[in-house]
């Protein structure tokens, strides 16, 4: 088991444990260090949806940073229960967790129509799943919402969604994507 920090916010430097899962790979601290400064240090008033949460790293840095509430999905019970764990940690009415797979989730009711402003999107390599979860997009976005996206190969776009903002670190291509 491996260990990741917060790099901002609230929770700066607290240490996450990552479960050993098969395509568990958690965002690197410099590749989220340029996110949050593509999308700003403070995420007041912002709702978040981590769609493949893993080790929540994601999730917890927008919560860290402000944001009014994180939404974490992950599908592996395992994955999940880790992930909980860290949670309950924080006890943080900021952040709600979801065990069901991705394409399949539905916003909750207490949040109405109003959608997300940020979507991060780190799924498992080679699945298929940025296709996938593309339809979704729409139900899910608020109007004006951002995506952050980490494949393995450069995005164009994803529905109407264009890359704005992209980086590459190794073999990690990520993106900041709004709509046109």
């Amino acid at each position: 088991m491996s260990r990741i920090r917060i790099t901002g916010g609230e929770w700066r430097s607290r240490l996450i444990h990552v479960a050993d899962a098969p395509g568990l790979r958690p965002t690197p601290d410099r590749v989220r260090e340029t996110l949050f400064n593509w999308l700003g240090q403070d995420l007041s008033g912002l709702r978040c949806l981590d769609l493949f949460a893993g080790s929540g790293i994601l999730g917890f840095e927008a919560a860290s940073r402000g944001a009014d509430y994180v939404a974490l999905v992950e599908r592996s019970r395992p994955v999940f229960n880790a992930l909980k764990k860290h949670a309950d940690g924080f006890a943080s009415s900021k952040l709600e967790l979801f065990c069901c797979d991705a394409l399949k989730f539905a916003p909750p009711v207490s949040m109405g129509k109003q959608g997300f402003d940020v979507i991060f999107l780190d799924p498992p390599y080679g699945q298929g799943l940025l296709t996938q979860v593309e339809s979704r997009l729409a139900d899910w976005a608020a109007p004006g919402a951002r995506l952050y996206a980490e494949a393995e190969v450069p995005l164009l776009g994803l529905g109407p969604w264009s890359v704005v903002k992209q980086g590459q670190a190794g073999q990690v291509f990520f993106h900041l994507l709004e709509q046109v």
